[in-house]
């Protein structure tokens, strides 16, 4: 059983950093694409970013340029780092995971950014 803990979450003002990680734990098979997602008050839970384990990565249109997904694939963790944050990036960010064909994911964190 995969668990996945994230860290990193808190209240921050507009224009301002974050970074967020995800370390996963007991895996047998290892981890294959590993993400962030986020979920705001009223809204269906979005793809922030996604990274597979040979680094390929991927973006929602609302955060790129501001927003690195990374991961070191010998600790099972992933990173994003969020710059130049706005208010409406406030969501619970929740990580997310595959070994094989079966998902995991965290118990989520907290983002929230005032303008």
């Amino acid at each position: 059983q995969v668990q996945l803990v994230e860290s990193g979450g808190g209240l921050v003002q507009a224009g301002e950093s974050l970074r967020l990680s995800c370390a996963a734990s007991g895996s047998r098979f290892g981890i294959n694409k590993m993400g962030w997602y986020r979920q705001a008050p009223g809204k269906q839970r979005e793809l922030v970013a996604g990274i597979t384990s040979g680094g390929r990565t991927n973006y929602a249109d609302s955060v790129k340029g501001r927003f690195t997904i990374s991961r070191d694939n010998a600790k099972n963790t992933v990173y994003l780092q969020m710059n130049s944050l706005k208010p409406e990036d406030t969501a619970v960010y929740y990580c997310n995971a595959f070994e094989l064909i079966r998902e995991y994911w965290g118990q989520g964190t907290q983002v929230t950014v005032s303008s």
